[in-house]
């Protein structure tokens, strides 16, 4: 066991600084901790809003643009209406990663809003601890340690008021407290922001795809009417490994194409491979650099046929058995990128959901897809439109990435600040 630090001291939230407390929750809420109103179905649709248990899994703080309305008598108004900086809890879970999840509502102007009976509340006495920095901390792994630990779990994890309140916190001076939530909140304000352009960025390439691959809008350089050709004209389809089970999984030195990652990505992800033990007489489909991958059924129509594009020479790479792969022929013409881009394209998803069938679930036949007819630019014009969205991935990739390293520096900052081992004030 390493040596405290001089000036910390070890308590049951980890070490901390001398002259931080520890205090269980319920002492520096202002009133009892609580469940919230009973959610009768006939009262919902209208009266004031209502924070229910799936509005506190959105990005904090809570969202009050799009609560479902309830029709809340004054008295109820009155118990549990809510108030700047209260801090809501999940009452109960399927499983244990989303009991007592918690966010805060941060609210300065008066509305009527009321919180569902499976959320619990706290409401942070400002005397002595101010409830940003404990939303920060109720969040951390410590924290979710302790309320996970407690919870109890038969067909669901549910926790009580007791475990909520029963939760051990750490407690700086005040003034260290504002300031630690007010330099993680400055934090997630970036993460915000970025989180916004991201979207935006989106929004924007997805429009482009609606121009540029139904030909409404063209690139400076080409004209003329496109081609429309049958896939079968094109290539042929092939499908994934058969005859395996799961002791054929994990190992050996064959890879293949998860299932999600088909589904995930227009462009296959090298690193998302998984081992497979595949024997030299077996005869499997091998993969191709150039080859659409297509998941050829769900349990719904809109989720039939993602298509990725593998650009990438893999040997010895195999196509999960739940997906099927479509290879051109070497005298066709085309940018398999462009493809790709084409089926993930709004007019793409709307064609393969055409193609699906099925009750309980949804199957594209391989004879249904070879007859689908595709506009097909020249294959200059195609490369055109792929280089041109591909571009716009890899800038949205770069901000994902930009964010995900925000998100890697606020959780350090967290771990440095809620211990005490860098000091603000």
């Amino acid at each position: 066991m390493s040596a405290i630090p001089a000036g910390y001291k070890q308590t049951e939230v980890g070490v901390i600084p001398e002259d931080w407390e520890v205090a269980r929750l319920s002492s520096v809420s202002r009133t009892p901790v609580q469940n919230g109103v009973f959610n009768e179905p006939a009262r919902k649709g209208r009266g004031c809003k209502l924070i229910n248990v799936g509005d506190l899994y959105t990005a904090a703080p809570i969202d009050i643009n799009n609560l479902e309305k309830f029709d809340a008598t004054k008295t109820e108004i009155s118990k549990f209406g809510v108030t700047h900086g209260d801090l809501f809890f999940t009452r109960s879970s399927i499983t244990p990663d989303g009991i007592a999840y918690c966010n805060i509502y941060d609210q300065t102007t008066r509305e009527d809003i009321v919180f569902d009976c499976h959320i619990i509340r706290v409401q942070a006495d400002n005397k002595k601890v101010d409830p940003f920095f404990l939303a920060k901390f109720c969040v951390t792994r410590p924290a979710r340690i302790y309320l996970v630990a407690n919870a109890k779990t038969t067909t669901m994890t549910t926790v009580d008021q007791a475990v909520i309140g029963g939760l051990p916190v750490p407690l700086p001076p005040l003034a260290e407290q504002r300031a630690i939530a007010a330099a993680l909140s400055d934090v997630d304000a970036l993460l915000a922001k970025v989180d916004q352009f991201i979207v935006k960025k989106r929004d924007i390439k997805q429009a482009v795809m609606q121009q540029l691959l139904t030909g409404k809008k063209r690139l400076p350089g080409f004209s003329g009417e496109w081609e429309v050709k049958p896939m079968k004209s094109l290539g042929n389809t092939y499908g994934g490994l058969t005859g395996k089970t799961k002791i054929d999984f994990g190992h050996g030195r064959a890879r293949y194409i998860p299932f999600m990652n088909v589904m995930t990505d227009t462009v296959i992800d090298a690193e998302w491979l998984e081992a497979v033990d595949v024997a030299s007489n077996e005869m499997q489909n091998l993969t191709q650099k150039g080859d659409l991958f297509f998941n050829g059924s769900s349990e719904t129509p809109e989720e039939v046929g993602f298509c990725s594009v593998l650009l990438q020479d893999i040997p010895n790479l195999y196509l999960n058995s739940f997906c099927f792969g479509f290879r051109f022929n070497a005298d066709a013409k085309i940018n398999g990128l462009f493809f790709a881009y084409w089926f993930r394209s709004v007019k793409g998803r709307e064609t393969m959901a055409v193609l699906a069938q099925g009750a309980t679930r949804y199957n594209i036949a391989k004879s249904a897809f070879l007859r689908l007819e595709l506009p097909q630019p020249t294959e200059a014009e195609q490369t055109a439109i792929a280089t041109v969205l591909s571009d716009m991935d890899a800038e949205i990739a770069a901000l994902e990435q930009r964010r995900n390293k925000t998100r890697a520096l606020k959780q350090g900052m967290m771990q440095e600040l809620l211990t005490g081992r860098i000091r603000l004030v």
